[in-house]
């Protein structure tokens, strides 16, 4: 389980494939040593520490993973996202994050409101499951959703400037495609509601049975 407050810029050195698994090699420097077989999620995507040595860290990786999220867009020396999975007792910043991405969109463009980042993600195939002032994970950055177009298939978020500074969010170009987690309590009530039975027809002769007609 993670946030979606990123903890650190890693830069992705190789991802190599021997059939379906395959290695994801990074770099990078957490102030507290990693510990081998922990999760850590890479730009949204909850990866397994296998090997570590100094800042060389290195992943397991399904090519169900690899096929299903962005990371397969990424080449070395492309800046990653990365959060250690939470622990109990950890301060609850963002909101909950699985590290299972549902999907990716594409940002359609990034524009400037004051100090604040625009970010105009499409997403078609997620959208039912987006609502304002909700919350999603972008790359693995938890942003609340400002607004949403079901009819262009699209939402915004905005981006504080620390924000934009401390995560790869910054380096993304109009075009990119992003991981995108949506809200995991959504998604629950979603299925829920898809199982329930449709309500009744409500008739005269409904409310005169239940007393509120003379």
């Amino acid at each position: 389980m993670f946030t979606g407050l990123v903890q650190q810029i890693g830069r992705l050195e190789r991802i190599s494939f021997q059939g379906a698994a395959g290695r994801l090699a990074l770099s990078a420097s957490f102030d507290a040593p990693l510990q081998i077989g922990e999760s850590v999620a890479i730009n949204g995507a909850c990866l397994t520490l296998v090997e570590q040595a100094g800042a060389h860290l290195v992943f397991d990786i399904l090519q169900e993973t690899f096929a299903k999220t962005s990371l397969r867009d990424k080449s070395p020396g492309s800046p990653l996202n990365l959060e250690r999975a939470l622990r109990l007792g950890d301060p609850l910043g963002g909101h909950l994050v699985s590290g299972h991405v549902d999907g990716t969109g594409e940002l359609r463009r990034a524009e400037s409101a004051g100090r604040d980042k625009v970010l105009v993600v499409s997403a078609p195939g997620l959208i039912a499951d987006i609502v304002p002032k909700g919350s999603i994970a972008v790359d693995g950055v938890s942003l609340t959703v400002v607004e949403v177009s079901p009819s262009a298939g699209t939402f915004t978020v905005h981006v504080i400037p620390h924000t934009w500074s401390q995560t790869a969010l910054s380096s993304l170009p109009a075009g990119a495609r992003v991981n995108l987690e949506t809200d995991m309590l959504g998604k629950y009530v979603r299925a829920s509601m898809a199982g329930a039975a449709a309500p009744a027809a409500l008739t005269w002769d409904k409310l005169r049975g239940a007393g509120f007609l003379g």
